[in-house]
């Protein structure tokens, strides 16, 4: 029965949003008032079918109900309640549900906000939510129904979900905030189709395009940040980023997207680049679907990815659609963009938008190409090629250190040109800054030439960052004072909530690329092979092997080796482990890890005999910045996302009026 009844809500979910997406286009075109009302109702009809699905899924795995196949596949009586709640994500078909989960509260939150603005380009991204959301349904309806019954003898119990998604709780959060990222993109896709259909994009529709931009830039950022803590923290091999196929397929919509938040903001400072703008918002949903289709088609090997299913196809089509669609929308409308203006000044703002903008596109072929080459090689030549770590690192790493650069070179540029005094004032400390870290570091004892630059680079564009993101606040502060200090540095803060929380970003984003160069270039390893009571000097640490043991828990089985871990007077335990699921016969490691704010021992057991343990033993420097930084960049696109009228105590005002307000 609960087979039937969420089979009911996918039909009525694909019919909502094949309908809605007819009336939405009908009404863009007509302009009919009426057709968009339908649009609307049947978008929040999709999107109330989408989430009963989902929760259809969510009892029948609450209650074990064996006869759907999908519970059967990854169910398990033994399992606890929150691992059965999550393995809804943990499969194929289940995965391809909660992405339209995702999706229909995306379609909702985006038609509920939405009301009746920009009624001439709206009802066109309606229709292309809905026709995305048609997709997605016809998926979960044909070749990724989730709600087929099992077949028979309907078993008793079954597997449980994949032993890696259980081994950590990273693996519950990583996959939802990815989702959140990939399926985000939908929107700010649909509203800049619906403005190249409409022929213009103005102030009103660039402001909910770049916002919706952030929120799945967002997403996603914490998305790839917890799928590299994950690896770091589970897989043993010491590393979070590994140029892995569908690693890089996360981080190429990355990279088109923030390339796109940076140029969405030339339409609206100069009016400028809006064709530029929507073709990096259209490229950044087709890598999404890229990416969908490398991790679910089983073409590529990954330790992320999906087994092999026949769906990889029928994405692969989809993908074909949507390329030729937005190709064809671009060449036929792109010149009807109202008010196109252009990048004249050499030295100025734009000019470093642009070369940002110009990097960032550069970043994303080197890494597309680099992934899907060998995949091409062997279907044309039927030859097996890899390219590996070696390639990304040489060709991406100039590219990212001068997009550390930019970073501090286009907030100190004015819009517009710029004087030699402008200049000298705004130029010259931070690279004096720059070079006493670039001193700092060699004094410390480094030597390589891209890590040193990225110092150097980092310290440069630190600088500017902070006092670019204070500067107006505190001439805010200082011209409003009568009405008391903290009334007026509220107020501005208030009114520069998204300037304030765009640095925030940057300075996330600079401190978790410093700490990558650090980590990758000077991390040190072992491998140790202790007998029980032995003991290894490792760095200025000794490790001495003291016991394994085997705990057993409801659905796994752990092995752990003590180790005594001795610096100086101090001694601790750590107690890496191997872990065993039934479903799995190849044990999954389980790190344990001692962060320090200089760097991090990490010790992954490799094996455990009677003879003794076998050990993995790094330490890698500045690695707890990384998740550091992910957070900044996570607290500063909450805090740019933040309305105004929330910081300022409910009050729906303006920047100026709030200013005016602390006088």
């Amino acid at each position: 029965m609960i087979a039937y009844i969420g089979q009911g809500f996918v039909l009525a979910g694909l019919l909502c949003a094949a309908a809605g997406s007819v009336a939405g286009f009908g009404a863009g075109a007509m302009r009919s008032a009426t057709g968009w009302a339908w649009a609307r109702g049947l978008a929040l009809g999709f999107s109330a079918c989408m989430v009963l699905a989902n929760l259809t899924m969510v009892y029948a795995l609450l209650i074990h109900d064996f006869s759907v196949r999908y519970v059967a596949q990854v169910g398990s009586l033994v399992s606890p309640a929150y691992i059965t709640i999550v393995s809804l994500w943990s499969s194929l078909e289940g995965s391809i549900l909660f992405w339209g989960f995702i999706l229909g509260i995306y379609v909702a939150a985006a038609t509920l906000l939405n009301g009746d603005k920009n009624p001439s380009t709206m009802p066109w991204a309606t229709g292309v939510w809905l026709a995305v959301g048609t997709f997605f349904c016809f998926l979960l309806a044909g070749p990724a129904n989730a709600f087929l019954p099992a077949p028979s003898p309907v078993p008793l119990d079954g597997p449980g979900p994949n032993p890696l998604l259980q081994n950590h709780v990273l693996m519950i959060i990583h996959p939802p905030m990815l989702y959140l990222g990939y399926v985000g993109m939908t929107i700010p896709f649909g509203i800049a189709a619906g403005a190249l259909f409409a022929g213009r994009l103005e102030a009103s529709q660039i402001a909910p395009l770049r916002r919706w931009l952030l929120v799945a830039w967002g997403f996603l950022t914490v998305g790839i940040t917890l799928g590299g803590w994950w690896a770091y923290e589970v897989l043993g091999w010491g590393g979070y980023w590994a140029w892995d196929p569908v690693e890089n397929a996360s981080l190429l919509p990355w990279l088109t997207a923030t390339a796109a938040l940076h140029a969405a903001m030339l339409p609206q400072r100069r009016a400028a680049l809006k064709g530029w703008t929507v073709t990096l918002v259209l490229a950044s949903f087709l890598l999404t679907l890229l990416g969908t289709f490398m991790t679910r088609s089983g073409v590529f090997n990954s330790v992320h990815s999906f087994s092999q299913s026949d769906i990889g196809p029928t994405i692969l089509a989809f993908l074909s659609i949507c390329l030729v669609f937005s190709v064809a929308l671009l060449a036929l409308r792109i010149d009807k963009l109202e008010g196109e203006g252009a990048v004249t000044t050499v030295v100025s703002r734009e000019t470093a938008f642009l070369l940002n903008n110009l990097l960032f596109v550069a970043l994303t072929f080197t890494v597309l190409i680099g992934t899907t080459f060998p995949l091409i090689a062997e279907a044309i030549r039927d030859v097996k090629l890899s390219v590996g770590e070696p390639y990304f690192n040489r060709m991406a790493v100039p590219i990212g250190v001068s997009i550390l650069f930019l970073m501090g070179v286009g907030p100190a540029l004015p819009w517009g040109q710029a004087s030699t005094e402008r200049l000298r004032t705004q130029l010259v400390p931070p690279l004096v800054v720059g070079a006493l870290v670039v001193g700092v570091g060699l004094g410390a004892g480094l030597r390589d030439f891209w890590p040193l630059a990225t110092l150097g680079c980092g310290g440069f564009s630190v600088w500017v960052t902070v006092r670019e993101m204070v500067a107006p606040v505190r001439a805010q502060v200082a011209a409003n004072r009568a009405g008391g200090l903290g009334s007026a540095f509220g107020a501005a803060v208030a009114s520069n909530h998204r300037r304030i929380g765009g640095y925030v970003v940057h300075l996330g984003i600079i401190t978790m690329i410093i700490s990558i160069a650090m980590s990758s270039a000077y991390s040190v390893d072992a491998e140790l092979r202790l007998a029980k009571g032995e003991c290894a000097a490792f760095e200025e640490y000794q490790l001495c092997y003291e016991q394994a043991r085997t705990e057993q828990e409801a659905h796994r089985s752990l092995q752990i080796a003590d180790i005594r871990l001795t610096r100086g007077d101090s001694s601790s335990i750590v107690s890496p482990a191997l872990v065993t699921y039934p479903s799995m016969g190849t044990p999954i490691g389980a790190p344990d890890v001692r962060t320090t704010p200089g760097y991090d021992l990490y010790v992954s057991l490799m094996s455990v005999t009677p003879e003794g343990v076998g050990l993995h033993v790094y330490q890698k420097p500045l690695i707890v910045w990384i998740w550091i930084g992910a957070g900044l960049a996570a607290l500063g696109t909450l805090f740019s996302l933040t309305p105004l009228r929330w910081l300022q105590g409910g009050r729906a005002v303006s920047a100026e009026a709030a200013v005016a307000a602390s006088k």
